[in-house]
This record gives structure tokens, sequence and C-alpha cells, in this order.
């Protein structure tokens, strides 16, 4: 179903909001993207670090009312709330969890549904329509997030399901793992820097916009270090999915030399992003799970990595 058109419930994911009139301020100083490129029409993706620059959190951030939306995986709320409500004492803004107060879907070629909800169908990734309460937003190509009130999502749903064929949650991340766009979850909290999942590629980080929390550690990454490890997409023929953090070995290396990012069945086996050693994609001898493993296959993603073009951001 994933090359197909279809919706599904995105409930993998929490809302963590940020709101009150310093709410923008405080997060510029927090996050890796740019808050000022952000507004009614365009959303963004971003990530909160560590000092280290270990990433914390990833997620989509939207602005809404007084301050903003965060969606990230629901294992990540409760600590990345927290944490950040210690750097928020001074600042006149309003931390709190909001999942219950929005219900989120994933469309698939769903243009057609979005018109007849009355909004226009958003044509570049991070570009959002909104109507009535609902937020549009697209993630990639012929894929858009749906963000409906919790009021109105009943509604939104009998809505989608007269215009699609309801799906799963592995068929939305399956169009994610195509897309290229990786994600921290909970067993791989602070274990990667921003660039690790190419977040500086599909516009998560900003490297002109001065300090935020682990600022150093992924400017130097970016201007003066060599990355040894990034994001690959590989293909396994193999029923089982493997779960976030699972690790990836190689024979030629006697060792693990990365972990998967997110993973999701195709039906006749499964594809997945992982963060790798370039050294040990270069062999292309690499086995999930043990140095026996069943053999992964690299394949391509959508983009091409660009030193230049990123830092321009």
């Amino acid at each position: 179903m994933a090359d197909t058109a279809f919706f599904c419930s995105l409930s993998h994911e929490g809302i963590l909001a940020v709101r009150g009139s310093d709410a923008g301020k405080f997060l510029q100083g927090q996050l890796t993207c740019n808050l000022n490129y952000l507004d009614q029409a365009h959303a963004g993706l971003g990530a909160r670090c560590m000092v280290k620059g270990r990433m914390q959190s990833s997620f989509r951030i939207v602005p809404e009312d007084n301050g903003f939306l965060l969606a990230m995986a629901s294992e990540l709320l409760e600590p990345q709330l927290a944490d950040l409500k210690k750097y928020a004492v001074f600042s006149k803004a309003t931390l709190t969890d909001e999942s219950q107060a929005w219900i989120r879907f994933g469309l698939q070629q769903g243009d057609t549904a979005l018109q007849a909800l009355g909004l226009s169908v958003p044509q570049a990734d991070g570009n959002t329509c909104r109507h009535e309460g609902l937020i549009a937003i697209r993630a990639s190509a012929e894929r858009v997030e749906l963000w409906a009130p919790v009021e109105q999502a009943e509604a939104v749903r009998e809505h989608l399901a007269g215009h699609l064929t309801e799906g799963t949650l592995n068929d939305w991340l399956l169009g994610q793992v195509r897309a290229g766009i990786g994600q921290v979850m909970g067993p791989t909290r602070e274990l990667f820097i921003p660039q690790m999942i190419n977040l500086q590629a599909v516009g998560g980080v900003s490297f002109k916009k001065g300090c935020y929390t682990g600022q150093e550690i992924v400017a130097r990454m970016q201007y003066l270090g060599k990355l040894k490890r990034r994001q690959y997409r590989l293909s396994l023929e193999h029923d089982q999915v493997p779960a976030p953090g699972s690790e990836i070995f190689s024979p030629v290396h006697a060792s693990s030399v990365g972990e998967v990012v997110i993973a999701a069945s195709t039906g006749q086996g499964c594809e997945l992003l992982a963060v790798l050693s370039a050294d040990a994609v270069e062999d292309d001898n690499l086995h999930l799970g043990s140095l026996e493993g069943p053999r992964l296959t690299l394949l391509s993603l959508p983009y091409e990595l660009d030193r230049d073009r990123e830092i321009q951001r």
C-alpha cells in the first residue's frame, strides 16, 4: 500500500507545546532550526541537542497561535519536556504536553481529500495550508501530515475514509524511509549528532542562526570535521522489521559499525535508514544484528549531501 493512496493515524508521536510571549526567543536558543524561517505558511524540522551535540529529540515544528507545536516520538516527550523546563524558568514561555489536543493523520496521494476539506495542497516540503483549525503540512513528495484539533478528529477521519483507503503506520514510515528523513526514537536518544541522520540536508539545521545548545559541536562538524558516520538507506530480504537502535555489523571490521534509525516492512522484506561508518559502507558487507546476520543492500537516497548549500541556511 505504500505506493498507493491511503491515510493512517500518526499514533507514534506526541505534541510538545511551547507558548507565550517569549516562546520564539526561548526556542531559538535551544533548537537546531531557525524559527525566523517559520510562519503560518511554513513548518520545519529540527532537533534539540545536548551540550555535546547529541540529539535528545528530533521533530516537526509548527507555529500555532501564540507559540509552537513540536511533534516527536511519544517516548521522548516527557524527558524532553522536563529538560526544556529547566531552561525556561526565566522566560515568559509555558511548556506543556498537548498530545491529547491534536489528532494527526498521514496522507499519501490525498490531494482530493484535502481539497474537499477546503485545504489547498501544500506544494513544497514544509509548506503549510490552514482552514478552520485544520493544518496540512507537506512532509515529502505526495505525503502530507494533516493536524486536526481533537474535537474535529472524528469528522475528519470519516471524511478521509470516504476518499482514501485506511493504511497502517508502517505504510507511512516506509514513505519516510524512502524520503530519507531520519528521526530520533527512544532507543537512539542522545546517540546521534544532527548530521549523522542528514538532518542538515532536509532543512533541520541552520548554520546562520547563532547560538543554541550544542551549536558549537554541530557547527564544528559541518565546517571543520570529517563526518565518519552518517545515514544511509538499505534494504533487507527479511520479514522481521528491526527496531531503532538495532546494531549493524561488518565481518570486514569484525565489529558493530552502526545502528538502525527507523525501518518499515515492504511486504517482501523491509527498508531502513541506518547510521553507518563510511568505510564500512565502502566495503559493502553489512549484516543486521550480528556478524552472521541477514545481509543488507545499499539503496539510494532522494537527495545529495552538499555542504556549501547546507551552510547557507
